[in-house]
């Protein structure tokens, strides 16, 4: 006897495939939340990272690059008077969240500088100084 499933017509498109994944995807140990979309592009110096913070206290917000990958995590909390809403849509992600980003160069991460700015994280590393191979010249020595 198959499992009884309640239909639902009104739901968006995507939601039903988003749905689907989440319950075929194996549980991640210590990564729950959302992952927060983010825009990595670079300039001749630096790689720049930005990030939606929107509503999270940037003190509560851990950066860390290690071996040119940039790791974002934090917690917004939800402060709120009434528990017991009846919500029509909830689509505001509150708890944890984890990004790691593979930067596109390596980068000085001991260097790096991070702003918020009207809810917006941004991230500025140095890139590495690439290591060019050294030319020998060969002494000639007459006797």
């Amino acid at each position: 006897m198959s499992p009884i499933i309640k239909w639902t017509p009104f739901l968006e498109p995507f939601e039903d495939m988003e749905k689907m994944f989440e319950n075929l995807m194996p549980a991640r140990t210590g990564m729950t939340g959302y992952m927060p979309a983010v825009d990595v592009y670079q300039d001749k110096d630096n790689v720049f990272i930005e990030t939606q913070l929107a509503g999270i206290d940037p003190e509560k917000v851990d950066i860390s690059i290690e071996n040119d990958v940039l790791t974002i995590k934090g917690e917004s909390e939800k402060k709120s008077e009434v528990e017991d809403k009846n919500y029509y849509r909830k689509e505001i992600r509150r708890g944890s969240f984890y990004r790691s980003v593979p930067l596109p160069s390596h980068v000085v991460g001991e260097k790096a500088s991070a702003e918020a700015v009207n809810g917006i994280l941004k991230i500025s590393a140095p890139k590495a100084p690439e290591t060019k191979p050294k030319t020998i010249k060969i002494k000639t020595v007459k006797k």
